[in-house]
């Protein structure tokens, strides 16, 4: 998966799907200004996968628009990684999934935005402004839970436990793509160190290491989540509003 087409959708798939799951909270979260927050970081993910499917649609030139790759393929077809399918678990297993993909997605749309693709550059240079926030929201949530009490800091532990197998994946090599995600590991060490070590958190030891969502191979929680976000668009094919 080293050219622009299939980078372009991955990005765009990884927006996709962490906007599905992070719209999820509407309605559920622990206080009404983290609902409110969690639905705008949902809206930006979903504004940047507008964007990037709807060059990928141009890139891949087979007539597919924003709206045909996100509800008209099926799993298999899908190309984000495997962290933003993963249910959202509770609030602390959500914080940890957000520190990490935005720690991951703010180096790299920073270096998308000096690429020498156009669109890609003017995409990164918009949504790197996005995932800043992103990540300052998802660090004062990992520092206030993780250097609380007894029971919050156990659970972002856990929650930090659980999603850290599924980090490798965000930067398997592709030297041939417009941005080299290998290229942004030391970045993102960095930040999240910092940020761990001010919550008093330990990083997770390495383990197991699952991988595939950039090859179409995913996790059953993928077909739930795409049944339930596609099921209108395919239920009433070519409808208009």
């Amino acid at each position: 998966m080293n050219g622009p087409f299939d980078f372009t959708l991955a990005l765009g798939d990884d927006a996709l799907i962490a906007a599905q799951r992070l719209a999820e909270w509407t309605t559920r979260a622990p206080e009404m200004e983290e609902d409110i927050a969690l639905a705008n970081i949902a809206l930006d993910q979903l504004g940047a996968a507008r964007l990037l499917l709807s060059y990928a649609g141009e890139l891949e030139g087979a007539g597919r628009d924003e709206d045909a790759l996100a509800y008209l393929r099926d799993d298999r077809e899908f190309r984000n990684c495997l962290l933003v399918e993963l249910p959202n678990g509770d609030f602390a297993v959500t914080m940890a999934k957000l520190l990490v993909l935005s720690a991951y997605q703010l180096p790299l749309y920073t270096a998308l935005a000096g690429c020498a693709d156009e669109r890609l550059a003017a995409i990164g240079g918009k949504a790197r402004k996005e995932s800043a926030y992103h990540l300052d929201h998802a660090s004062l949530w990992v520092r206030r839970l993780g250097d609380g009490t007894e029971e919050s800091h156990r659970r972002m532990q856990a929650g930090l436990d659980q999603v850290w197998p599924y980090v490798p994946e965000l930067f398997a090599a592709q030297p041939q793509a417009p941005v080299d995600p290998a290229t942004l590991r030391a970045d993102f060490d960095a930040t999240v160190s910092a940020v761990l070590a001010e919550a008093t958190l330990t990083v997770p030891a390495p383990s197991w290491a699952p991988a595939g969502g950039r090859d179409g191979l995913h996790t059953e929680h993928l077909s739930f989540l795409l049944a339930e976000m596609q099921v209108l668009h395919r239920a009433h094919p070519g409808a208009r509003w």
